[in-house]
């Protein structure tokens, strides 16, 4: 079957079901994946902006609470909060990706010069690039003169194996839209239950204890999430971020009780 699958008339007769469930993909199917430009995904920007959120909005509510405020005051600072600290950071991601694609524009303008001024030099870090990969004698200097032969190639792989930097940047704007928006829809669940109290104050009772119910179903979530892109068990880091941001809102409980008595 192995065999098989390294001929492309075998790939072409349809996908075949590997013991590890992955289905071997078509020749076909495969250029045209290749074809294609990579696609950007903010998933990464949504998810620690609801964690942001989250943890800095029950931190608010927390404190209030421990206050012994009345719910007017937890929706007005949770808002706030809300708008104000989503803007904060949506804004500062905005700017750090931006830097980030500055700083990658500065790298490649360089690289490009030096490929036109110094070919020899930028031959040899190519040479020793792929000698450390393993390639020798005629193959090192076949997969050297086709990457020098190319410009464009040539500063794309010195970008990569220099650099790291891969072959799509982020864009900024969308960076800190996904990042704003997750902060404020994710972070807005720990004021539901006092808004709820606010438009109807006898239908729900307690809305601190549901409050941080909910705060704490969205930590373990957003939290599962984050395993995406960190190796982690998706559980593990749900408790993870359980657990801070339930140190968080304890920290705040507390000092606005505190502060309540001596006040």
């Amino acid at each position: 079957m192995l065999s098989c699958w390294l001929r492309e008339d075998c790939l072409t007769k349809g996908a075949v079901t590997t013991g590890n469930g992955i289905e071997p993909q078509s020749a076909a199917a495969i250029r045209k994946r290749l074809s294609q430009p990579p696609k950007q995904s903010h998933l990464r920007d949504f998810i620690y902006g609801g964690i942001d959120g989250t943890v800095t909005t029950f931190a608010v509510v927390a404190g209030v609470a421990g206050a012994q405020l009345s719910a007017t005051v937890v929706i007005i600072l949770g808002v706030a909060n809300l708008i104000a600290d989503g803007f904060s950071m949506g804004v500062s991601n905005f700017l750090a990706t931006r830097a980030e694609r500055q700083e990658r524009d500065l790298a490649r303008s360089r690289e490009e010069r030096e490929v036109r001024e110094l070919p020899d030099e930028e031959r040899e870090e190519i040479r020793q690039i792929f000698l450390r990969k393993g390639f020798s004698g005629d193959d090192l200097d076949r997969v050297v003169d086709v990457i020098t032969s190319d410009p464009r190639l040539w500063v794309d792989t010195m970008m990569a194996e220099e650099h790291g930097y891969g072959s799509v940047s982020e864009d900024a704007m969308r960076a800190a839209i996904s990042t704003f928006t997750a902060f404020v829809i994710v972070g807005s669940i720990p004021l539901i239950a006092f808004i709820a109290d606010g438009f109807f104050p006898s239908m729900i009772q307690a809305p601190f204890i549901w409050s941080s119910v909910m705060t704490g179903v969205a930590f373990f979530v957003v939290g599962a999430l984050k395993s995406r892109f960190v190796a982690q068990r998706w559980w593990l880091a749900g408790l993870e971020t359980l657990v801070v941001g339930g140190a968080a809102a304890v920290i705040a409980y507390g000092l606005g009780s505190f502060l309540e008595r001596i006040v």
